[in-house]
């Protein structure tokens, strides 16, 4: 296990789109097909509308300038909904406060925007990560049969779940993001 100090949170790299879906094919597409390959991951860190970041090891120089990606989250944003697409840490860095950090990262760059809920979804047989989910504020919303398929046909459910971050509706006018200096 990794301790948290050891662990560099920073926005993904064009760099890192391989590491990524990488991550993505073996800790949470496994058994499903491979939807997040390096050029889609690529598009989603170009993307002007979503957050990719990595934890990645600070032990060396070299290693975090190199960027060894040791985990990573995607999350969309809309207009007043994010969805967090994809967040994975690798087995030998879990349990080590690396995905809540990252997750604390997307969930204050969407208060950040205004968003008011985050919205996910993820396998339902996936008891670690829901346990993961409901400890970072989230709740269960809704049991989908069948919303994951895989190459061979095989049908999967997913549990969505959700974060309420504020009251839907437009911004109040005198509401303003935190300021840096305030935290």
């Amino acid at each position: 296990m990794t301790p948290p100090r050891a662990i560099t949170i920073r926005l993904a790299e064009p760099r890192d789109a391989q590491a990524i879906a990488l991550m993505s094919r073996d800790f949470i597409e496994a058994g499903l097909g491979w939807k997040y390959d390096a050029s889609r991951v690529m598009r989603a860190i170009r993307d002007r509308e979503t957050l990719a970041v990595v934890a990645c090891d600070a032990k060396s120089g070299a290693a975090a300038a190199r960027g060894a990606v040791n985990g990573f989250a995607l999350m969309e944003f809309g207009e007043e909904r994010a969805h967090l697409v994809l967040l994975a840490v690798r087995p030998s860095h879990r349990r080590a406060g690396i995905g809540q950090r990252m997750l604390e990262w997307m969930l204050e760059s969407a208060r950040c925007a205004g968003i008011a809920s985050i919205h996910l979804e993820l396998r339902a047989g996936n008891e670690a990560a829901r346990r993961f989910y409901r400890a970072m504020g989230f709740y269960e919303t809704v049991l989908v049969p069948g919303y994951y398929r895989s190459g061979e046909g095989r049908k999967e459910g997913a549990l969505r779940m959700l974060r309420v971050l504020r009251v839907p509706g437009p911004l109040p006018a005198a509401w303003r993001p935190p300021r840096m200096e305030d935290r």
